[in-house]
């Protein structure tokens, strides 16, 4: 028969555990030469943030950028799979004339694709297309309402990544890095501004297209940052976060005495162990408990005005891209330092009526073009634009050849993936109107004059948001990380 033992001898118990070092060398011997090693390369688990080391604060907190920024937030408005720039962005009338010819071998040497075999054919473009604004500004038929807004932004036709699959392209664009582990983008942005809210998350996601983006919710994620940084996922269809709401049998004031409850617990651990992670778990409690009010409020979007429903094209009730930009407006309002957004279902390979360029592709820009039109002219209308950078694109760009998967014609038009040229747009927070950056060849397949990588993208991001990219570091696991990696360069011609 096992020996029982009563609450005080288990609690004095397990203080011992963790005061004796008889206890922790018997515990412990195997990971004494790690714990060594970690000790003389510095690979402790991360740098103590500066807000960190002065116990118990809000890390949101707005912050200081390294100098006075054009933008004050940012939209990001992905679009997951990766839009073809031939039928929106970049007309090629030279591609038109090689339609159905074979491929020339010297496009295809050398070359990976993530589904072109053998020798493919060359496929003209979809669309039609013509100048717009007084900039002049080409843009296809399958985007009118934001022909509308060609004046108000800078659209770069030479971005470039190094992945040609969806995963690894959304963290490469999203995070700096190709492989899981590193911070996005909001929570770079977010870790090195703050909130201008203390009753809402300095970063939140909005998905729309039925899925979440190849590469998870990675893309939104904090990586080796507090996890207070990481993007806060709300729906506009039930409830706006998960887990947010009281459970059943619960009021509000029995959820704050629980709340302050745990959080002496997490004070006290605080003082004992010196985790910052525990601050973080504070921080996150007290949020939640704020959202309770604020987040239910700021994502009802029924009591806007009749003319806005209509601009966006909004449903209320519905997850829909519309009502994700018209919540992303709000949100903005509120003082939330970035916003993503996040629509899937743009990878037009061509096997299906609905990933075919000219069937699927005019039906999923119409709402999309509706509603991202409609966000930049109501930022514009509550002067909000000028502080707001909106950007706009996917994760890389489209082959000028058709897709041949398994080395057969498809009934149905559609692209390969495509490293080496594909659009971002961007709009207010600092950047120019009506200004076009870069040209590719005559059928779209590199860039040949400005071209832009994605680190100088987000390397652009970080400067208009008042922060140097080269500056903006964190100590993690022995050395400085940046969202830019080592490289990256701001875009100055883009910026007004």
């Amino acid at each position: 028969m096992s020996k029982r033992i009563n609450i005080a001898d288990e609690h004095q118990y397990r203080l011992l555990q963790l005061q004796t070092r008889r206890h922790f060398l018997k515990q412990c011997t195997t990971g004494l030469g790690a714990l060594a090693l970690g000790g003389l390369v510095g690979c402790n688990s991360s740098s103590p943030h500066p807000r960190e080391m002065e116990g118990k604060v809000d890390e949101l907190l707005r912050q200081v950028p390294h100098f006075a920024p054009k933008a004050k937030r940012i939209i990001y408005l992905h679009m997951a799979g990766a839009p073809s720039q031939l039928e929106l962005f970049d007309y090629k009338p030279e591609l038109a004339k090689l339609d159905g010819q074979d491929c020339p071998q010297s496009l295809l040497e050398g070359k990976k694709f993530a589904f072109i075999q053998g020798i493919p054919k060359m496929l003209g473009p979809q669309a039609q297309f013509r100048p717009r604004g007084d900039s002049g500004m080409v843009i296809s038929d399958n985007l009118p309402h934001f022909s509308t807004i060609a004046d108000d932004v800078t659209l770069i036709k030479t971005m470039h990544t190094d992945e040609f699959n969806h995963a690894p392209a959304q963290l490469l664009l999203q995070t700096g890095s190709p492989r899981l582990g590193r911070p996005s983008m909001g929570s770079w942005v977010t870790y090195g501004l703050g909130s201008e809210n203390e009753d809402l998350p300095g970063f939140m996601v909005l998905v729309s297209g039925g899925n979440t983006p190849d590469a998870g919710k990675s893309v939104w994620g904090s990586g080796f940052l507090p996890s207070v940084y990481q993007g806060v996922q709300c729906r506009s269809e039930g409830d706006p976060v998960l887990y947010v709401s009281n459970p059943e049998g619960m009021d509000g004031s029995l959820r704050k005495q629980t709340i302050d409850a745990i959080n002496r617990i997490n004070e006290k651990e605080y003082h004992e162990f010196g985790d910052p992670e525990t601050l973080t778990r504070i921080s996150q409690y007290e949020m939640a408990y704020r959202m309770q009010t604020s987040v239910p409020e700021v994502m009802d979007i029924k009591d806007e005005p009749a003319y806005i429903h209509e601009m966006y094209g909004t449903e209320p009730g519905k997850t829909s891209f519309a009502n994700n930009c018209l919540l992303a407006r709000r949100l903005v309002e509120k003082g939330v330092r970035f916003v993503q957004l996040f629509d899937w279902g743009w990878d037009m390979h061509g096997v299906a009526e609905r990933e075919s360029l000219d069937e699927g592709l005019p039906i999923k820009c119409k709402p999309v073009d509706q509603a991202m039109t409609a966000l930049v002219k109501d930022l514009k209308q509550r002067g909000l634009l000028d502080e707001t950078l909106v950007v706009w694109g996917g994760e890389f760009g489209r082959t000028p050849m058709q897709e041949n998967r398994g080395g057969r014609e498809w009934p149905y038009k559609g692209r390969d993936h495509h490293t080496e040229a594909f659009p971002v747009w961007m709009a207010g927070g600092g950047v120019k109107g009506g200004f076009t950056l870069g040209e590719t060849d005559e059928i779209g397949y590199y860039g040949v004059k400005d071209k832009v990588h994605v680190h100088d993208l987000q390397a652009t991001i970080l400067h208009l948001m008042g922060m140097d990219h080269e500056r903006f570091t964190y100590f993690s696991q022995g050395r400085d990380f940046r969202l830019t990696d080592v490289s990256g360069k701001v875009v100055r011609k883009v910026i007004a």
